[in-house]
Protein backbone atom coordinates (compact mmCIF):
# COMPACT_ATOMS: atom_id res chain seq x y z
CA UNK A 1 0.00 0.00 0.00
CA UNK A 2 1.51 3.30 -0.64
CA UNK A 3 1.83 6.40 1.54
CA UNK A 4 -1.48 8.43 1.87
CA UNK A 5 -0.50 11.63 0.42
CA UNK A 6 -1.38 13.41 -2.82
CA UNK A 7 -0.10 16.54 -4.96
CA UNK A 8 -0.89 20.11 -3.16
CA UNK A 9 -2.66 22.35 -5.54
CA UNK A 10 -3.67 26.38 -5.49
CA UNK A 11 -7.35 26.76 -5.25
CA UNK A 12 -8.18 27.82 -8.76
CA UNK A 13 -6.91 24.42 -10.01
CA UNK A 14 -9.79 22.22 -8.43
CA UNK A 15 -12.32 25.26 -9.46
CA UNK A 16 -14.96 24.21 -11.21
CA UNK A 17 -17.32 26.05 -14.53
CA UNK A 18 -21.22 26.12 -13.74
CA UNK A 19 -21.77 23.30 -16.40
CA UNK A 20 -19.52 21.12 -14.07
CA UNK A 21 -20.22 21.55 -11.23
CA UNK A 22 -23.97 20.81 -12.33
CA UNK A 23 -22.51 17.46 -13.98
CA UNK A 24 -20.83 16.64 -10.39
CA UNK A 25 -24.06 17.44 -8.70
CA UNK A 26 -26.45 15.75 -10.85
CA UNK A 27 -24.15 12.61 -10.45
CA UNK A 28 -24.85 12.84 -6.82
CA UNK A 29 -28.36 12.94 -7.37
CA UNK A 30 -28.63 10.14 -9.64
CA UNK A 31 -26.77 8.14 -7.55
CA UNK A 32 -28.97 4.84 -6.38
CA UNK A 33 -28.48 1.64 -4.32
CA UNK A 34 -30.14 -1.83 -4.08
CA UNK A 35 -32.17 -2.56 -1.49
CA UNK A 36 -33.61 -6.28 -0.39
CA UNK A 37 -36.61 -5.50 2.16
CA UNK A 38 -37.77 -8.78 4.20
CA UNK A 39 -40.27 -8.38 6.59
CA UNK A 40 -39.68 -9.81 9.48
CA UNK A 41 -41.15 -13.83 9.25
CA UNK A 42 -42.53 -13.22 13.38
CA UNK A 43 -44.91 -10.24 12.03
CA UNK A 44 -46.37 -11.04 8.97
CA UNK A 45 -50.01 -11.30 9.68
CA UNK A 46 -52.16 -15.12 9.31
CA UNK A 47 -52.89 -15.52 5.45
CA UNK A 48 -49.85 -13.66 4.42
CA UNK A 49 -48.26 -14.78 0.98
CA UNK A 50 -44.72 -15.84 2.29
CA UNK A 51 -43.03 -17.07 -0.68
CA UNK A 52 -43.44 -12.73 -1.80
CA UNK A 53 -42.29 -11.00 1.56
CA UNK A 54 -39.12 -9.42 0.05
CA UNK A 55 -38.85 -6.14 -1.43
CA UNK A 56 -36.42 -5.43 -4.21
CA UNK A 57 -35.68 -1.51 -4.99
CA UNK A 58 -33.51 1.41 -6.14
CA UNK A 59 -33.59 3.81 -4.22
CA UNK A 60 -31.81 6.93 -4.76
CA UNK A 61 -28.81 8.19 -2.56
CA UNK A 62 -30.34 11.11 -1.04
CA UNK A 63 -33.65 9.51 0.13
CA UNK A 64 -34.90 8.41 3.46
CA UNK A 65 -36.03 5.78 4.48
CA UNK A 66 -39.49 7.09 5.42
CA UNK A 67 -39.95 7.90 1.69
CA UNK A 68 -39.79 4.59 0.90
CA UNK A 69 -42.29 3.45 3.09
CA UNK A 70 -45.27 4.40 0.64
CA UNK A 71 -44.08 2.43 -2.02
CA UNK A 72 -43.42 -0.70 0.13
CA UNK A 73 -46.71 -0.38 1.46
CA UNK A 74 -48.36 -0.69 -1.96
CA UNK A 75 -46.18 -3.70 -2.51
CA UNK A 76 -47.47 -5.37 0.54
CA UNK A 77 -50.96 -4.84 0.22
CA UNK A 78 -50.90 -5.56 -3.41
CA UNK A 79 -49.46 -8.94 -3.46
CA UNK A 80 -48.59 -10.20 0.46
CA UNK A 81 -51.16 -9.18 2.86
CA UNK A 82 -54.79 -9.89 2.45
CA UNK A 83 -57.25 -7.35 2.86
CA UNK A 84 -57.98 -7.67 6.25
CA UNK A 85 -54.37 -7.50 7.21
CA UNK A 86 -53.78 -4.14 4.70
CA UNK A 87 -56.70 -2.51 6.67
CA UNK A 88 -55.08 -2.65 9.73
CA UNK A 89 -52.00 -1.82 8.93
CA UNK A 90 -50.34 0.99 10.85
CA UNK A 91 -46.81 2.52 8.75
CA UNK A 92 -46.56 4.57 11.62
CA UNK A 93 -44.95 1.75 13.96
CA UNK A 94 -43.00 0.45 10.88
CA UNK A 95 -39.07 0.71 11.62
CA UNK A 96 -36.19 -1.16 10.19
CA UNK A 97 -32.54 -3.63 10.88
CA UNK A 98 -29.73 -4.30 9.38
CA UNK A 99 -29.53 -8.46 8.14
CA UNK A 100 -27.31 -8.69 11.34
CA UNK A 101 -29.46 -6.59 13.81
CA UNK A 102 -28.12 -3.12 13.80
CA UNK A 103 -30.96 -0.87 14.30
CA UNK A 104 -31.28 1.63 10.95
CA UNK A 105 -31.49 5.75 11.62
CA UNK A 106 -34.21 7.31 9.38
CA UNK A 107 -32.58 10.19 9.77
CA UNK A 108 -29.58 9.58 7.99
CA UNK A 109 -29.54 9.49 3.91
CA UNK A 110 -30.14 6.33 1.78
CA UNK A 111 -26.56 6.75 0.70
CA UNK A 112 -24.93 6.99 4.32
CA UNK A 113 -26.68 4.19 5.52
CA UNK A 114 -24.92 1.98 2.47
CA UNK A 115 -22.25 3.54 2.50
CA UNK A 116 -21.57 2.76 6.47
CA UNK A 117 -22.82 -0.89 5.97
CA UNK A 118 -20.29 -0.91 3.59
CA UNK A 119 -17.08 0.12 5.44
CA UNK A 120 -18.63 -2.02 8.59
CA UNK A 121 -18.18 -5.09 6.67
CA UNK A 122 -14.07 -4.26 6.78
CA UNK A 123 -14.16 -4.04 9.96
CA UNK A 124 -15.23 -8.11 10.73
CA UNK A 125 -12.04 -10.58 11.10
CA UNK A 126 -13.97 -12.63 8.60
CA UNK A 127 -14.51 -10.68 5.95
CA UNK A 128 -12.88 -10.34 2.62
CA UNK A 129 -11.09 -6.82 2.01
CA UNK A 130 -13.35 -3.92 0.79
CA UNK A 131 -13.74 -3.79 -2.90
CA UNK A 132 -15.95 -1.11 -4.91
CA UNK A 133 -17.65 -4.13 -6.40
CA UNK A 134 -19.61 -4.92 -3.13
CA UNK A 135 -21.36 -1.69 -4.07
CA UNK A 136 -23.62 -3.73 -6.29
CA UNK A 137 -24.67 -5.77 -3.47
CA UNK A 138 -28.01 -5.28 -2.11
CA UNK A 139 -28.48 -4.02 1.34
CA UNK A 140 -30.66 -6.43 3.33
CA UNK A 141 -33.16 -4.56 5.53
CA UNK A 142 -35.73 -6.40 8.04
CA UNK A 143 -38.61 -4.68 8.13
CA UNK A 144 -40.69 -4.56 11.55
CA UNK A 145 -44.32 -3.72 11.68
CA UNK A 146 -45.01 -3.27 15.32
CA UNK A 147 -43.47 -1.63 18.51
CA UNK A 148 -40.52 0.81 17.58
CA UNK A 149 -37.44 1.09 20.28
CA UNK A 150 -38.39 4.64 20.38
CA UNK A 151 -35.73 4.89 23.27
CA UNK A 152 -32.91 3.76 20.46
CA UNK A 153 -34.12 5.47 17.15
CA UNK A 154 -34.10 8.82 19.26
CA UNK A 155 -36.54 9.78 16.00
CA UNK A 156 -40.14 9.60 15.88
CA UNK A 157 -39.89 6.81 12.42
CA UNK A 158 -42.23 9.25 10.27
CA UNK A 159 -41.50 11.24 7.26
CA UNK A 160 -42.49 14.24 9.04
CA UNK A 161 -39.77 13.87 11.84
CA UNK A 162 -37.33 12.98 9.12
CA UNK A 163 -38.20 16.23 7.63
CA UNK A 164 -37.63 18.18 11.03
CA UNK A 165 -34.26 16.42 10.92
CA UNK A 166 -33.26 17.47 7.27
CA UNK A 167 -33.50 21.02 7.94
CA UNK A 168 -31.91 20.80 11.34
CA UNK A 169 -29.27 19.19 9.13
CA UNK A 170 -29.07 22.27 6.55
CA UNK A 171 -29.33 24.52 9.18
CA UNK A 172 -26.35 23.48 11.39
CA UNK A 173 -24.34 22.91 7.86
CA UNK A 174 -25.51 26.43 7.30
CA UNK A 175 -23.91 27.88 10.40
CA UNK A 176 -20.88 25.81 10.02
CA UNK A 177 -20.02 27.86 6.66
CA UNK A 178 -21.09 31.10 7.64
CA UNK A 179 -21.02 31.44 11.09
CA UNK A 180 -24.91 31.45 11.29
CA UNK A 181 -27.56 30.07 9.69
CA UNK A 182 -28.82 33.37 7.94
CA UNK A 183 -29.27 32.03 4.70
CA UNK A 184 -31.39 29.11 5.71
CA UNK A 185 -33.25 31.50 7.94
CA UNK A 186 -33.88 33.71 5.35
CA UNK A 187 -35.87 31.74 2.84
CA UNK A 188 -39.71 31.29 2.75
CA UNK A 189 -41.39 28.87 4.03
CA UNK A 190 -42.35 27.81 1.07
CA UNK A 191 -38.82 27.48 -0.42
CA UNK A 192 -38.05 25.46 2.57
CA UNK A 193 -40.49 22.83 1.52
CA UNK A 194 -39.31 22.49 -1.56
CA UNK A 195 -36.65 21.78 -1.18
CA UNK A 196 -38.05 18.40 0.94
CA UNK A 197 -40.65 18.14 -2.13
CA UNK A 198 -37.65 17.99 -4.31
CA UNK A 199 -36.22 14.97 -2.08
CA UNK A 200 -39.49 13.38 -2.00
CA UNK A 201 -40.31 13.41 -5.35
CA UNK A 202 -36.38 13.27 -6.86
CA UNK A 203 -36.50 16.44 -8.69
CA UNK A 204 -33.19 17.46 -8.95
CA UNK A 205 -33.81 21.11 -10.45
CA UNK A 206 -36.57 21.76 -8.01
CA UNK A 207 -34.33 20.90 -4.85
CA UNK A 208 -31.06 22.87 -6.86
CA UNK A 209 -33.42 25.90 -7.75
CA UNK A 210 -33.21 26.78 -3.80
CA UNK A 211 -30.09 24.68 -2.52
CA UNK A 212 -28.44 26.97 -4.91
CA UNK A 213 -29.40 29.98 -2.40
CA UNK A 214 -27.66 28.49 0.45
CA UNK A 215 -24.78 26.28 -1.14
CA UNK A 216 -20.83 27.61 -2.04
CA UNK A 217 -20.46 28.30 -5.63
CA UNK A 218 -16.91 26.42 -6.94
CA UNK A 219 -15.59 29.91 -7.82
CA UNK A 220 -11.44 29.70 -6.60
CA UNK A 221 -10.38 31.92 -3.91
CA UNK A 222 -9.43 35.33 -5.48
CA UNK A 223 -5.78 36.63 -5.46
CA UNK A 224 -5.29 38.11 -2.17
CA UNK A 225 -8.19 37.04 -0.27
CA UNK A 226 -7.81 36.33 2.91
CA UNK A 227 -8.11 32.10 3.51
CA UNK A 228 -11.09 31.15 5.34
CA UNK A 229 -9.47 29.72 7.76
CA UNK A 230 -8.18 33.16 9.02
CA UNK A 231 -11.69 34.62 9.74
CA UNK A 232 -13.68 34.84 12.52
CA UNK A 233 -16.23 32.54 13.21
CA UNK A 234 -18.68 35.17 14.34
CA UNK A 235 -17.67 37.87 11.40
CA UNK A 236 -20.28 38.89 9.60
CA UNK A 237 -21.49 36.40 6.41
CA UNK A 238 -20.66 37.36 3.45
CA UNK A 239 -24.74 37.91 2.32
CA UNK A 240 -24.48 40.66 4.64
CA UNK A 241 -21.88 42.76 3.06
CA UNK A 242 -23.22 44.65 0.25
CA UNK A 243 -20.02 45.29 -1.67
CA UNK A 244 -19.32 41.44 -1.25
CA UNK A 245 -17.37 40.36 -4.47
CA UNK A 246 -18.70 37.58 -6.15
CA UNK A 247 -16.00 35.34 -4.96
CA UNK A 248 -17.22 35.55 -1.20
CA UNK A 249 -19.90 33.27 -1.92
CA UNK A 250 -17.50 30.55 -3.13
CA UNK A 251 -16.44 27.17 -1.95
CA UNK A 252 -13.34 28.48 -0.47
CA UNK A 253 -14.26 31.46 1.84
CA UNK A 254 -16.61 29.97 3.64
CA UNK A 255 -15.36 29.37 7.63
CA UNK A 256 -15.86 25.64 7.62
CA UNK A 257 -16.49 22.99 5.45
CA UNK A 258 -19.65 20.67 7.29
CA UNK A 259 -17.95 17.16 6.83
CA UNK A 260 -18.26 13.91 9.22
CA UNK A 261 -16.04 10.93 9.70
CA UNK A 262 -18.37 8.02 10.09
CA UNK A 263 -15.96 5.18 11.55
CA UNK A 264 -16.59 0.74 11.28
CA UNK A 265 -18.49 0.49 14.82
CA UNK A 266 -17.10 3.23 16.04
CA UNK A 267 -17.91 7.19 16.59
CA UNK A 268 -18.95 9.95 14.23
CA UNK A 269 -16.08 12.60 14.15
CA UNK A 270 -17.07 15.61 13.23
CA UNK A 271 -14.39 19.23 13.62
CA UNK A 272 -14.09 22.45 11.91
CA UNK A 273 -12.48 21.65 8.75
CA UNK A 274 -11.81 24.89 7.26
CA UNK A 275 -11.25 25.54 3.03
CA UNK A 276 -7.75 26.66 3.14
CA UNK A 277 -4.97 26.12 5.81
CA UNK A 278 -2.91 28.48 7.28
CA UNK A 279 -0.68 28.63 5.02
CA UNK A 280 -2.51 29.39 2.10
CA UNK A 281 -2.53 26.09 0.41
CA UNK A 282 -5.71 23.95 0.52
CA UNK A 283 -7.11 21.75 3.39
CA UNK A 284 -7.37 17.88 1.38
CA UNK A 285 -8.78 14.69 2.09
CA UNK A 286 -5.03 14.15 3.03
CA UNK A 287 -4.83 16.56 5.19
CA UNK A 288 -7.83 15.79 7.28
CA UNK A 289 -7.73 12.18 7.07
CA UNK A 290 -3.64 12.38 8.44
CA UNK A 291 -4.76 14.43 11.46
CA UNK A 292 -8.00 12.73 13.17
CA UNK A 293 -6.78 9.57 11.97
CA UNK A 294 -2.99 9.38 11.68
CA UNK A 295 -2.61 5.52 12.47
CA UNK A 296 -4.62 5.01 9.61
CA UNK A 297 -3.67 8.09 7.14
CA UNK A 298 -0.40 8.60 7.65
CA UNK A 299 1.23 11.53 6.68
CA UNK A 300 3.46 11.62 3.89
CA UNK A 301 7.40 11.81 4.94
CA UNK A 302 10.16 10.16 6.15
CA UNK A 303 9.15 6.75 8.02
CA UNK A 304 5.76 6.95 6.98
CA UNK A 305 3.61 3.92 7.57
CA UNK A 306 1.21 2.62 5.09
CA UNK A 307 -2.17 3.83 4.49
CA UNK A 308 -4.24 0.98 6.44
CA UNK A 309 -7.99 2.65 5.06
CA UNK A 310 -9.75 4.10 2.28
CA UNK A 311 -12.55 6.76 2.52
CA UNK A 312 -16.15 6.20 0.44
CA UNK A 313 -17.94 9.07 -0.38
CA UNK A 314 -21.39 8.61 -2.25
CA UNK A 315 -20.51 5.34 -2.70
CA UNK A 316 -16.64 6.54 -4.79
CA UNK A 317 -13.14 5.93 -3.19
CA UNK A 318 -12.11 9.33 -3.03
CA UNK A 319 -8.66 10.60 -4.14
CA UNK A 320 -6.58 12.18 -0.75
CA UNK A 321 -5.56 15.13 -2.90
CA UNK A 322 -9.32 16.02 -3.32
CA UNK A 323 -9.63 19.53 -1.74
CA UNK A 324 -12.63 19.71 1.09
CA UNK A 325 -13.64 23.23 -0.39
CA UNK A 326 -14.52 20.93 -3.65
CA UNK A 327 -16.10 18.30 -2.15
CA UNK A 328 -18.10 20.33 -0.05
CA UNK A 329 -19.83 22.42 -3.06
CA UNK A 330 -20.08 18.99 -5.31
CA UNK A 331 -20.07 16.29 -3.71
CA UNK A 332 -21.95 16.83 -0.29
CA UNK A 333 -25.80 15.21 0.16
CA UNK A 334 -28.88 17.10 0.09
CA UNK A 335 -28.55 17.89 3.91
CA UNK A 336 -25.46 19.75 2.75
CA UNK A 337 -23.10 17.84 4.62
CA UNK A 338 -20.36 15.75 3.21
CA UNK A 339 -20.05 12.44 4.57
CA UNK A 340 -17.55 10.40 4.86
CA UNK A 341 -17.55 6.67 5.57
CA UNK A 342 -13.70 4.92 6.69
CA UNK A 343 -13.07 1.87 5.53
CA UNK A 344 -10.36 -1.05 6.42
CA UNK A 345 -7.74 -1.89 4.21
CA UNK A 346 -8.21 -1.73 0.15
CA UNK A 347 -8.11 -3.51 -3.39
CA UNK A 348 -5.16 -2.77 -5.39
Amino acid sequence: MSTFGGIRHSPSTFASSPASTTLFRRLVWEGTVPLEIRVDSKELPANSNRGLECYFIQAPRVSYLPLLIPEIKRFLQDVVFDDEAARLMKEEDWWFESEDGHLLKWHWPVGLIYDNHTTLATSRPAAPAASARAQAVPLRLVLHLASPPTDRLLLAPSAEACKQAFMGQLKEADFLRWGNTKRMTGLRKAEQDGMWEGIKEHNFDDYWRVASKVTPTTLPARPGSPPAAQSSMHARPPSADPQGAPDREGAYNVRSVPIRLYLPEGPVLQDLAPPVLEDGTPNTLADLLSLHLPLLFPAPGPGAGPTLAYALLQGVITPPDAELAWLGACMSGADGWVNICVGLGRDQ
